[in-house]
């Protein structure tokens, strides 16, 4: 499978900051695609995964490329492998969401968190609990709301949480376990108060 024709003769070897600074200054979608070429093994693995399917994860490799291409330019981005994972691991979450697929449970525990926070953090929540939460969110420390924040609202990976905080690796890990755990503890406990 070959989505992109490498380009052997070139000797100079750009790093990928290199390459996606070339393609902001100039707007080039060669030298992006040539970016995105290096790490569509990578992109196909981990579609491929999660989706089941080679042909769904060859589209999705391709779509990726797509959505990326006029966007890219307005991205911060300090590693470009560990960000296009993210983005990847995104896209094909939103795809199993969309056709309401389950996401498969042999994710490692950087891709799942325990279900019942899932639960205490979902949309539909009455206001009771909704009022709970909001309550208890506030009485976190400010990394755990941060990094609970982040991770289950807005999708973010650990090493997103790591890129945008500054927080190192284990600390971040730290923070949502103990943020779920005082949540739910606040929760429990606000809303027996509530019922006696």
């Amino acid at each position: 499978m070959r989505f992109f024709k490498l380009n052997k003769e070139k000797t100079i070897e750009y790093t990928d900051e290199e390459l996606l600074g070339q393609y902001r200054d100039t707007g080039n979608t060669e030298l992006f695609g040539k970016l995105y070429n290096r790490y569509i093994p990578l992109v196909y693995g981990l579609c491929l995964k999660y989706l089941q399917d080679e042909d769904k994860s060859q589209d999705a490799v391709m779509e990726i490329f797509e959505n990326l291409l006029p966007k890219i330019s307005g991205y911060e981005i300090k590693v470009f492998k560990t960000w296009l994972y993210s983005v990847t691991k995104n896209h094909c979450f939103h795809l199993l969401k969309d056709n309401k697929r389950e996401i498969p449970v042999d994710f490692d525990s950087n891709l799942m968190e325990s279900g019942d926070v899932m639960t205490l953090l979902s949309e539909d929540l009455d206001d009771e609990r909704e009022d709970a939460l909001n309550y208890c969110m506030a009485k976190l420390s400010e990394p755990q709301r941060i990094s609970v924040t982040k991770f289950f609202y807005e999708d973010m990976s650990y090493a997103d949480i790591v890129e945008v905080t500054g927080y190192d690796m284990k600390s971040v890990k730290s923070y949502i376990q103990n943020g779920k755990r005082n949540l739910k503890l606040c929760i429990e406990s606000r809303l027996q108060n509530e019922i006696s």
